[in-house]
């Protein structure tokens, strides 16, 4: 199979416009991220995917790989769409431009889970880390998954999800990282299909795929790094860069 990862990066972020040309340990976030991509050595190549010229020649100038986005798109997976449309891959992995601390670890159960998919019943593959505080759990920036018995995704959700109604039940609450391996075919679909009213409500891109019937497989991972969306979040990365 031939892997590659593509890192979608918006300049104008809703909640930290610029944060990815902020300074992380002497570079930039969208830098660090790359180099942390590239460093796992799991690719056949890694671009950023843009739509900022800003980005485009930071990463460039400094010797990474980027492609412009040709169209305005409203989320990362049609940006990912439109750049790998003509490229010869099988999968294709969205690694989160905001995420400076992707781990190696977490990327290889993702592709493992395509390696040992023979009868291909699944279309892409996500992540997810097993949350317990209550405040996680009731906040809705924190999109939580629920799951069939096999790990397939049921639903994803802003909010917690199963309703403990039953506290003689023991629940597990799984918070989902945006991070996605995709068959080619599978984000061209996707690129191709309007958006409905679960995705429209819920504002989470990966409702599209259940509405039209799409296997999205969870795996489970322990690496929870940091998301940076705020500038709250900038200062605790640079704590644990340091």
């Amino acid at each position: 199979m031939k892997i590659i990862s593509m890192i979608p990066a918006r300049y104008s972020a809703t909640r930290f416009p610029g944060k990815l040309m902020q300074d992380l340990g002497g570079k930039t976030v969208i830098m660090r991220t790359y180099e942390a991509t590239v460093g796992t050595n799991l690719f056949d190549d890694v671009f950023v995917v843009t739509d900022s010229e800003i980005i485009f020649n930071e990463v460039v100038n400094n010797g990474g790989k980027a492609i412009m986005s040709i169209k305005e798109h409203d989320c990362g997976s049609d940006r990912i769409a439109e750049a790998v449309e003509n490229m010869d891959i099988d999968i294709v992995i969205n690694v989160q431009g905001d995420e400076p601390f992707t781990d190696k670890e977490s990327l290889s159960k993702l592709i493992d889970a395509f390696k040992n998919d023979s009868d291909k019943k699944i279309d892409l593959a996500s992540l997810m880390v097993h949350i317990t505080d209550e405040e996680e759990i009731n906040n809705p920036n924190t999109v939580k998954v629920i799951l069939d018995n096999f790990n397939f995704a049921l639903y994803f959700s802003r909010s917690p999800i199963p309703y403990h109604r039953d506290k003689s039940v023991s629940v597990k609450y799984y918070k989902h990282k945006g991070v996605y391996a995709f068959r080619k075919q599978a984000i061209l679909d996707f690129y191709n299909l309007p958006m409905l009213t679960l995705e429209a409500t819920e504002k989470l891109e990966q409702l599209r795929y259940l509405e039209y019937g799409k296997r999205i497989k969870m795996i489970e991972t322990n690496v929870e790094g940091v998301e940076i969306d705020t500038p709250e979040d900038l200062e605790r990365a640079k704590k644990l860069w340091k």
